[in-house]
């Protein structure tokens, strides 16, 4: 794929692929044979097929918009024209070539090529050169990647809300309580806030800490809870946000 480009194709979701072998054998001929409606219908009833596989590969959820599902929606279109009968199953076949086309997709994102593995390349089957030790490698690095990616666009959405409680990001290490036990007394003040109906509603309708409703909840003095409000304003909101991965950090302080 050329640098820089995003190939997204487009198709009506549908969620039962055909079972019928007769039915799958005649679309496919006629895909094959140019029948553009034909094979609009294989890539549609196929779909959920191709998003497992794409998922199995990433070791992630997919997306209809993610990449990996255009790469893998682009091998299915290919898998069609490369399709025989005598290959056996064309859904076996077809998986083969969504996985090995993600794996090269993989490959050539991965930081780790320059790595000499070609002492370990093996042919299967059908005569093709694989090999599995760059293969896994190349798996690994995506999956590095892409969290990393992932980290950044929350740490992203988190410093944007955080804005609308009046905090920077950058203040978090200057606001952040220094001893453990005062850091833990913090994170277990906003979880309170953040599992309390009543005082989540208080917090999300005024945008400020509901302290005299926390107060009587909590092992710390109000002094406590006012010195460290901006700490547990922003734990409260990383609480209740969309932030699987930030929220882990905070997720030791409540064991």
């Amino acid at each position: 794929m050329q640098k820089g480009v995003r190939y997204v194709i487009r198709i009506p979701f549908r969620r039962n692929p055909t079972g019928d072998a007769t039915k799958l054998l005649g679309l496919l001929e006629d895909a094959k044979a140019g029948d553009r409606l034909a094979r609009d219908a294989l890539l549609r009833q196929f779909q959920p097929f191709v998003l497992r596989i794409a998922k199995d590969a990433c070791g992630r959820k997919i997306r209809e918009t993610d990449e990996e599902f255009q790469m893998a929606l682009l091998a299915l279109n290919e898998a069609i024209d490369a399709y025989r009968s005598d290959r056996g199953s064309f859904v076996a076949f077809s998986e083969t070539v969504i996985k090995r086309r993600l794996i090269d997709y993989f490959r050539v994102r991965s930081k780790q090529r320059e790595i000499p593995f070609a002492a370990f390349d093996e042919v299967d089957e059908e005569g093709d050169v694989y090999n599995a030790i760059e293969n896994d490698t190349a798996l690994m690095q995506h999956a590095v990647d892409v969290e990393t990616r992932d980290r950044a666009e929350e740490i992203a959405r988190y410093a944007i809300e955080l804005q609308r409680f009046g905090i920077d990001m950058n203040e978090l290490i200057d606001i952040c309580p220094k001893h453990d036990d005062a850091r833990r007394n913090a994170v277990h003040a906003a979880h309170m806030v953040a599992k309390t109906e009543a005082l989540r509603t208080l917090f999300l309708a005024s945008g400020t800490l509901p302290l005299k409703q926390l107060e009587p909840l909590v092992e710390v003095s109000r002094k406590t809870l006012e010195r460290q409000r901006r700490y547990i304003i922003a734990v409260v909101v990383l609480m209740l946000g969309d932030y699987e991965m930030l929220q882990s950090f905070v997720g030791e302080e409540l064991r």
